[in-house]
């Protein structure tokens, strides 16, 4: 389930794992009940196992900077 950031006015940032299907749902403060506000944030690269992590870093595209598409994309189309 991911983590998501919220902010209360009161009394400052907190976090709640949630469901996808619930991430627009309302989310109160678990210290004074307020309603908290969802604040956008960068992904938890530090929480996600090696074995995605080496793939994302692994990525050709990312290495290439797109090259690999380029390549794909030259290539001839048979005609009849």
């Amino acid at each position: 389930m991911p983590i998501y950031d919220f902010e209360c006015a009161d009394c400052g940032p907190f976090v709640v794992m949630r469901r996808i299907a619930d991430r627009d749902a309302a989310c109160h403060c678990p210290d004074c009940g307020n309603e908290g506000t969802r604040v956008v944030t960068a992904p938890s690269l530090a929480l996600m196992g090696s074995a995605s992590r080496a793939a994302h870093a692994t990525n050709p595209g990312r290495r290439t900077g797109g090259q690999a598409v380029l390549l794909f994309s030259s290539r001839r189309r048979h005609t009849r």
